[in-house]
């Protein structure tokens, strides 16, 4: 039986700017954008162009050097946004409009003042709006995760009607328990009319930690596009992590899902994104964290010395990390010690190492970290080592 293709739709570039403070100039955007086409991600939302002259000359230039994605500019579901966001798609190989309105009824009351019937007949101009400018129309329900499965699915069928190729779904605040938005994503392949003209793509937000779950149960049960972004960054707790949700699908072959992402930019492009947004990424973060392939503990360094796979699933290099990393600390055990040392040029003796090892456990209860010059400085001072050397 052969895979699912899932289309990674990236919204680093507008999602991911929405981090307070996180403002990208037109070249960092640029940059970024040329590094998402290499990485192989199938869209690139490049911003919202009605939002700033500034938001529109990005879009437009992402639009210009893009050559393998789609290139997508978001809308509200009014005709001046849906009308600039083309202008600023006009010189795009494949352009895409992103238009939409929120459907919860919490949404419908206090955001619009307005009805349930009122809500789709906003949705659909703006989809036949938007699609008379471009093929590809994508359609997000803001708030559905909070959105009542079957006035969701009546949304959805009549802005298929009307042109859209594309329904997001979004947990727009991060509500949804896995299998909550795993059974909303089914109920609506199972139940609105002319889905097979339009492919379902997962929107989630990581308010309680669940975005990467839930978009994976999204595409479990019948979603073909994740929307992502490079280390999770974004609005409030951030979005769904591409990284995450690309590298759960490698490492799990029986779940039949596979995307074009070369996996092995995943952590160049990670640090690009962190060093032109200036937002620090945490160092337990997964996949991409700088203590993400490092082991500290005496018992998962021994393992891991003996074999990589004791205590990592994924081989560092699948995402562009050299090695693992043996970090030396007053928890590290003899195993650890004599690989490092070995590593800086000393092949150790069991009887130096013990002596050497008593020594090292002194210096490191006072340094939290044992560098390469401190492991010079214990094992060059030991006197064992000099008078066996």
């Amino acid at each position: 039986m052969s895979s699912t293709h899932i289309q990674i739709f990236d919204t680093t570039l507008r999602d991911g700017e929405q981090v307070p403070g996180c403002k990208l100039n037109k070249a960092q955007k640029i940059v970024i954008a040329e590094q998402l086409d290499l990485l192989g991600v199938d869209i690139i939302e490049a911003g919202f162009p009605v939002s700033s002259p500034g938001d529109f000359a990005s879009v437009q230039a992402v639009s210009k050097i893009v050559k393998n994605a789609t290139v997508c500019g978001l809308s509200r579901s009014v005709e001046n946004d849906i009308k600039v966001a083309a202008e600023a798609l006009q010189y795009a190989k494949i352009p895409r409009i992103h238009t939409g309105i929120g459907t919860s009824d919490s949404h419908i009351k206090f955001k619009f003042n307005s009805n349930r019937d009122a809500i789709i007949e906003r949705a659909v101009a703006a989809v036949r709006y938007a699609k008379s400018f471009v093929e590809d129309v994508e359609f997000y329900a803001e708030d559905a995760g909070r959105t009542e499965n079957e006035y969701l699915a009546r949304v959805c069928e009549a802005v298929i009607k009307a042109g859209a190729t594309v329904l997001n779904i979004p947990d727009t605040t991060g509500y949804c328990l896995p299998q909550e938005y795993g059974a909303k994503i089914k109920y609506l392949k199972d139940n609105v009319k002319g889905i097979e003209k339009a492919n379902l793509s997962c929107h989630c937000h990581n308010d309680l930690g669940l975005a990467t779950a839930n978009s994976i149960e999204g595409v479990i049960n019948g979603a073909s596009q994740i929307e992502c972004t490079i280390n999770g960054i974004g609005e409030r707790a951030g979005n769904t992590a591409l990284e995450e949700v690309v590298m759960i699908m490698k490492q799990h072959p029986a779940l039949q899902l596979d995307t074009n992402i070369n996996t092995s930019m995943l952590y160049g492009i990670s640090q690009l994104v962190s060093d032109n947004m200036g937002i620090y990424t945490q160092p337990n973060k997964a996949i991409v964290g700088a203590n993400a392939f490092a082991h500290s503990s005496g018992i998962h360094q021994d393992g891991v010395i003996k074999n990589r796979e004791t205590y990592e699933i994924i081989d560092p290099k699948e995402v562009g990390v050299t090695e693992s990393a043996i970090v030396l600390t007053a928890r590290s055990g003899r195993a650890a010690l004599a690989y490092r040392a070995k590593n800086v040029g000393y092949e150790l003796t069991k009887l130096q190492l013990d002596v050497v090892y008593s020594d090292f456990l002194k210096f490191a209860d006072v340094k939290k970290e044992i560098n390469d010059s401190d492991l010079h400085e214990i094992i060059e001072s030991s006197t064992i080592y000099q008078e066996l050397r």
